[in-house]
């Protein structure tokens, strides 16, 4: 989730966003990390949309993506539940995870869960997770052989060329022969599907970008037979 800025003058439409986090594995370090790494892919798409300015004029301008992290080690339930900031995000962050996957709580949220491991060694995780909570879905055809780099919201056991395979060696499919997740980008076709286009800007030039979904997570603990 995020709030949007116009700014005419000088030709960009910013994303605002604070990505929260909490958790035994969250850490000052590791709040910048995620919000430096979703910046980065966000922004390397150097992608531009057009808006209308009336019936038959339209304006450029270049999207940018404003990120900030912080770690909020006294972070109670009550404050995600009250938060009315479009800009804040809360996410726990764990060395364990049910079912070993980071998540988010649904399209156009703003809260989730992050296991550690997911956010590590410039993943791409955070960056997609971070594609959810603006409105972006999975992508329905998941067979993208032949188009080159896949977008950032293609999920694992995508088929893709074998450049971007964990094991480019392998057939497609087998195992090892799906998308790795680290050769993902964010492309001007996902800026694309976010409709910034479509954003209702107040009078003072924001408009909301994904919506409150406002849950607080507990710690997952491995199951005990």
């Amino acid at each position: 989730m995020g709030e949007a800025e116009l700014q005419p003058n000088n030709g960009l439409l910013l994303i605002h966003a604070v990505i929260n986090i909490y958790g035994d594995a969250a850490n000052d370090d590791l709040g910048l990390q995620i919000a430096k790494d979703i910046e980065s892919f966000w922004n390397e798409a150097e992608a531009s949309i057009s808006i209308s300015e009336g019936w038959f004029s339209k304006k450029k301008y270049q999207v940018k993506f404003d990120i900030q992290g912080r770690f909020l080690p006294l972070l109670v339930p009550q404050t995600v539940f009250d938060n009315t900031n479009p800009r804040n995000n809360y996410f726990r962050i764990e060395e364990f995870a049910h079912g070993n996957i980071s998540f988010v709580d649904g399209i156009n949220s703003n809260t989730g869960y992050f296991k550690l491991d997911n956010l590590l060694h410039n993943s791409t995780t955070a960056a997609h997770e971070f594609g959810h909570t603006i409105g972006l879905d999975h992508p329905q055809n998941l067979d993208i052989r032949g188009e080159g780099v896949p977008g950032i919201m293609y999920p694992r056991g995508t088929l893709v060329d074998p450049p971007y395979q964990y094991y480019p060696e392998v057939a497609a499919g087998e195992k090892g022969g799906t998308v790795n997740p680290f050769t993902r980008k964010v492309l001007q076709k996902d800026i694309d599907d976010l409709q910034l286009n479509q954003l209702r800007f107040n009078s003072n030039g924001f408009a909301l970008i994904g919506g409150f979904s406002s849950v607080w997570h507990e710690k997952h603990l491995p199951d005990t037979d």
